[in-house]
């Protein structure tokens, strides 16, 4: 336990030394910061003081390298990369920046001599919530990446007040409350008041004498700046992610009307501006709703671009004559999936309107400056824009968005005819009198330079069927470029004694920055010493984990058993309801043993956590089905200690950095061609956890990787998938009995009264929609339950599982976003490095 933490601070003296690293100064300095940054009443010096004193003293050294990375930057003026997302999911900072910058040691020194353990100090940060799933989480490693590199780059995002939710488990299943990231203020961020840019909404184009437009009228809100310092690994390089929040001014308060007694219409605006950034991803049910989506989408990408061109001027604006063709030479933006779409018209109207540009030169620049990253071939993910709701709220970017579309017309009937019968598919605007809309891909694969995908499967499904038609137009338009992730976090700071042994035997720490080095971990594969480290550093981490799940679901789990994992977003293609039939089937059959017979089965702990959407009805059953299954099983004498299921809470990085490297199985098991890549997969694998998983998404690269017979595989491949659903529909599949009796033994009313055959129904029949398996859980159960059976064997045989482990990790080379973020900026970006000296 800490010693008192009062008393030791007044024995430090509270001096200002933000740059030292001697143990002594460093405690200093954090006193320093907790009496002179009082954000707490002066006589505590409790954990959460502690931690915000020891985060501000770590942002002193951040500054620090901030500034001169930016005074780099702006001598040499290389091209930057602008990352645009919707969502970054950054996790914990304290523990990521101390580890960049090589000084774990010493605060962990310092904190001593203040009374606290550095553990203990971490837990008190909460996760930021500015993200949701995979794609935020890309989009932070690559952050980290961009960083470590030294490439001249920033992320942008917007600062979202309650972020997606905080999940709570109840009796009733999943319950969504508001994240409290920001409830005291995050000591990461730096509010730049004098970066603020106007964005309008609604309003009307007025045309000038000389054929000119002008976007005016409507409300006009701030967009005030945040940044957020993202440190390379042992590099000075800090660059930056910048956050939009929302404001209206003063003047925007009608001071008339509150007098009167009018209160919510005097401040109208103001709540109006809180609301771009309260939530990520609102409910879009409503006319509402899709307002408020399109408002936060426009307000990123708008923010942004002024931000943007701003600086570019002010670089020129020192260099005597210049011209704007050169502004792609300086300037790449990549748009993270289509949330950032808006940024091509917004680039048009700034060029046009702002700055005088004809229609051409300003498209010449705008398709050279932007380039698309596509994340799904899920049609439902693939935004489509009412035209009603775009023309009321951007009636200047619908005149741009006609523009390209008619443009893009032109040019198919001239130079592609044989195209013409595709066009209705192909163009931009889908004029369907029913509901006619604006599809978002369409105009990015129309106006981007360069569109990719994020696995190599995907990027051939992309090329094969959903962008086919534009293939044949542009064939050197489209590139894969595979995810990656941080080693740095998914690694060597969240399983520090596996890098430890893996630095051991390899004699070099440069594996943190060079992933492929890690291959020379084969050749002590079948070494006895080794095998027998990396076991007890895989038990320290298990039983790290197996003590937080006791702490948060009171469920005890028992580190000798297989940990067997799912972590991620709940969706009907990612198949949880696979998973959890599994583990149902498995219940039932250990029921009906003697308890001879269990005492020859591999006793397992099924964990599954992840959020369900709040307005996801099918996937909010199946997060309640996995607590009722749980509810029975771990309370079942006859099986718990053969057996166990738990649902993981308020799935996120920090519990991410518990569950990965206390993982020894861990299931990707989603419909193969619907996950377009996946990192998880790559972090679990790092960490020496094998996985069962289908052909799907940056799976097949995984397993090329590390070695087949280290994969547990099965299921439909992607080309068979459609011929399957074709089968079902005309009533030719025949249903294994074991997947009979799984759904049977729910139905029977075995795990409480609740009605889930809404969701079993979504098995059953040959088609409809919400009916006929369209994610093919029936298929594939089977050749599932087959290579649980495998896993079940192999894990008996210890050797073989840690040489199998050991395998899995000295194939990840491939994984890291280094290698990602590297072609990034040779092939798309054309960036280069840029090292502060």
């Amino acid at each position: 336990m800490a010693k008192d933490g009062k008393a030791a601070t007044e024995k430090v003296p509270a001096v200002a030394n933000p740059l030292s690293e001697k143990p002594t100064e460093i405690a200093s300095n954090i006193n320093y910061h907790a009496q002179f940054n009082p954000h707490f009443s002066p006589f505590k010096f409790e954990p959460e003081q502690a931690f915000f004193g020891t985060a501000e003293s770590v942002r002193d050294r951040l500054i620090k390298q901030w500034n001169e990375t930016f005074l780099h930057y702006h001598k040499v003026d290389p091209k930057q990369t602008y990352y645009l997302s919707m969502e970054y999911l950054q996790g914990r900072a304290l523990t990521n920046a101390i580890g960049n910058l090589n000084i774990q040691d010493a605060y962990a020194e310092a904190l001593n001599k203040l009374g606290h353990e550095l553990e203990e100090i971490v837990e008190q940060e909460k996760d930021a919530a500015l993200g949701n799933g995979g794609l935020g989480r890309l989009a932070s490693c690559f952050l980290d990446s961009m960083a470590t590199l030294n490439l001249p780059a920033w992320g942008y995002g917007l600062r979202y007040k309650y972020g997606l939710f905080k999940q709570r488990i109840t009796k009733q299943g999943q319950e969504e409350i508001a994240e409290d990231w920001l409830e005291k203020f995050s000591p990461w961020e730096v509010v730049r008041h004098d970066i603020v840019f106007p964005v309008r909404f609604f309003g009307r184009v007025e045309v000038n004498p000389d054929g000119s437009r002008k976007w005016v009228g409507g409300e006009v809100m701030q967009a005030l700046a945040y940044d957020v310092p993202i440190p390379g690994y042992k590099t000075k390089n800090t660059i930056s992610l910048r956050l939009w929040e929302a404001k209206a001014c003063a003047e925007d308060f009608n001071l008339f009307q509150f007098n009167d007694g009018q209160y919510d219409s005097a401040a109208k605006l103001h709540s109006g501006a809180q609301q771009i950034c309260a939530v990520l991803y609102p409910g879009d049910a409503t006319e509402n709703g899709k307002l408020l989506r399109l408002k936060q989408q426009f307000f990123l990408c708008s923010a942004s671009l002024q931000d943007i061109i701003l600086r570019f001027k002010e670089r020129r604006s020192g260099k005597g004559s210049w011209q704007w063709s050169e502004f792609p030479s300086k300037v790449a933006v990549q748009l993270n999936d289509t949330h950032p779409t808006l940024a091509i018209p917004e680039l048009m109207r700034l060029l046009m309107d702002d700055e005088g540009l004809g229609w051409d030169e300003a498209w010449d620049v705008t398709t050279r400056t932007i380039a698309y990253t596509n994340h799904t071939v899920l049609p439902e993910a693939l935004e489509k824009w009412s035209q009603p709701v775009m023309w009321k709220l951007l009636p200047r970017h619908m005149e741009i968005i006609e523009e390209i579309d008619k443009r893009f017309l032109a040019m198919i009937n001239a130079t592609h005819p044989d195209l013409e019968h595709k066009l209705p598919s192909m163009r931009i605007l889908d004029h369907n009198s029913q509901k006619p809309v604006v599809r978002m891909a369409n105009l990015c694969v129309v106006s981007a330079h360069t569109v990719n995908g994020v696995a190599q499967l995907h990027s051939d499904i992309l090329k094969a069927e959903l962008f086919a038609d534009y293939v044949s137009i542009w064939p050197s338009k489209f590139q894969n470029k595979t995810n990656g992730i941080t080693p740095r976090r998914w690694l060597r700071f969240c399983s520090p004694e596996l890098s430890n042994i893996i630095t051991k035997w390899l004699k070099t720490d440069l594996w943190v920055t060079n992933l492929d080095l890690l291959s020379g971990l084969r050749k002590f594969a079948d070494n006895a010493d080794f095998q027998n480290e990396w076991a007890s550093a895989k038990m320290a981490n298990k039983q790290r984990l197996a003590q937080y799940i006791l702490r948060v679901t009171g469920v005890s789990i028992d580190p000798n058993s297989l940990f067997d994992i799912q972590v991620k977003r709940i969706h009907e293609y990612k198949r949880q309801l696979l998973n959890i039939l599994g583990a149902i089937y498995r219940y039932k059959k250990l029921k009906e043993m003697s308890p001879e017979q269990r005492k020859n089965t591999t006793p397992r702990t099924v964990m599954i956590g992840g959020k369900a959407f709040a307005t996801y009805t099918n996937a909010k059953r199946i997060v309640k089905l996995v607590n009722d299954v749980g509810e029975v099983v771990n309370s079942d004498p006859e099986v718990n200690s053969y057996l166990k299921v738990v649902f993981v809470p308020n799935y996120n990085v920090s519990v991410a950095e518990m569950l990965i490297p206390g993982s020894e199985l861990s299931q990707h098991i989603s419909t193969a061609g619907m996950e377009a890549s996946g990192t998880s997969n790559m972090k679990f694998a790092l960490n020496g956890c094998l996985i069962i998983g289908t052909l799907d998404g940056a799976n097949v690269e995984i397993r090329e990787e590390i070695g087949e017979e280290n994969f547990f595989l099965f299921g439909a491949r992607a080309d068979e998938v459609p011929r399957l659903r074709k089968e079902r529909e005309n009533g030719l599949f025949k249903p294994d009995p074991r997947f009979e009796e799984a759904k049977q033994y729910i139905r029977s009313g075995a795990f409480g009264s609740y009605d889930y055959n809404p969701l079993l129904d979504s098995l059953e029949g040959n088609s409809g929609y919400g009916r006929g398996d369209y994610f093919l859980v029936g298929h594939d159960f089977p050749s599932y339950m087959d290579a649980q059976a495998k896993i079940d064997e192999a894990y008996k045989d210890r050797k073989r599982w840690l040489k199998m482990s050991i395998l899995s990790t000295a194939g990840c080379g491939k994984f890291s976003s280094d290698r990602t973020i590297t072609q990034y900026a040779k092939e798309i970006w054309n960036i280069e490095e840029c090292r502060v000296p």
